[in-house]
């Protein structure tokens, strides 16, 4: 690298790494990345995002949970409401990683009294409802026959109900993921069997599809637009 000590040639540098580990499902050389992410931060202590890169690091290599809280505190230090941080520590603690679906409620449960309306991070409690949903589905039966009532439990029907007030109006949500959580929203309400909430939703995010999570269903352009047809 010509800038051995450029912070954000290193940062990019990271992140690109950490995406095709994703991908693979491992590390090439994690020790190097680490310390290259370390540097950033001595470079630049105020950003939060080496320590981000660092906690996917540190749960691609299965670190001990004192590391990664360790990690995930000092992220909290920079940026209180970092979305992508809380996104990885939700995935950390889900059974496909090193916790339970019990851990993740606890886990949103404990952010949630804090956490603004409009927060980067705010879709959080909605995903561990979408996760809960999928889960059911994915074990069949009588199970995944009665999934879509889990909608009308009261904390999730309060959730569906606060976000399709909130989240489609204009400037409620300034960060860069604002149409993945509004496709989230009209993909719980669709599958909540609240089509006719969903129609603003979806007029709000004007055919721009994410892969997630209607991808779920299928062809996730075509599960988005059967959706947005039969909410009308």
């Amino acid at each position: 690298m010509r800038e051995p000590r450029n912070a954000n040639a290193l940062l990019l540098q990271s992140w690109s790494e950490l995406e095709r580990a994703r991908a693979a499902g491992e590390l090439a050389d994690a020790s190097s990345m680490w310390k290259r992410c370390l540097l950033v931060a001595e470079l630049d202590p105020r950003d939060p995002a080496p320590w981000v890169v660092m906690l996917g690091v540190a749960r691609l290599e299965r670190h001990g949970r004192a590391d990664v809280y360790a990690t995930w505190n000092e992220i909290l230090t920079r940026d209180r409401w970092h979305r992508e941080a809380y996104l990885s520590m939700l995935a950390y603690l889900s059974p496909q990683e090193s916790g339970s679906t019990a851990q993740m409620v606890e886990f949103v449960d404990s952010v949630r009294p804090r956490m603004p309306a409009n927060a980067p991070c705010a879709s959080v409690d909605l995903r561990v409802h979408v996760t809960h949903f999928h889960a059911a589905v994915a074990r069949g039966g009588a199970e995944a026959l009665l999934a879509p009532s889990r909608w009308s439990v009261p904390q999730a029907a309060e959730l569906l109900e606060r976000a399709q007030t909130t989240w489609p109006q204009p400037a409620f949500f300034s960060h860069a993921a604002t149409l993945a959580d509004l496709n989230l929203l009209t993909y719980a309400l669709t599958v909540a069997n609240k089509r006719r909430e969903a129609a603003p939703v979806f007029d709000a995010i004007g055919g721009r599809v994410t892969s997630w999570p209607w991808h779920v269903e299928g062809d996730p352009l075509t599960a988005f637009e059967s959706a947005r047809s039969k909410a009308r």
